[in-house]
């Protein structure tokens, strides 16, 4: 049984809906795969931030100055 899908309206830029046209023609996917497939990928890599955030929830903070001085200290900038 295919998954039930939510209607929407989206307006695009004409020029971002012309390349998405030209996009779901070379990949043989609607626009509105094509559109679902990056609000996936970008909710996703919210998902994993907010993860990283939890995760490192109990770390000590270090300040600006300290960071920075690692990192010159350490060769990175």
């Amino acid at each position: 049984m295919p998954t039930l899908k939510k209607r929407v309206t989206v307006y695009f830029d004409p020029e971002l809906h012309k390349v998405l046209k030209i996009k779901a023609a070379e990949t043989s996917k609607s626009i509105s795969e094509i559109v679902d497939d990056a609000v996936r990928m970008e909710l996703t890599e919210d998902d994993e931030d907010l993860r990283a955030f939890r995760e490192r929830a109990d770390e000590p903070s270090v300040s600006f100055e300290k960071a920075l001085s690692n990192l010159k200290k350490n060769g990175k900038i």
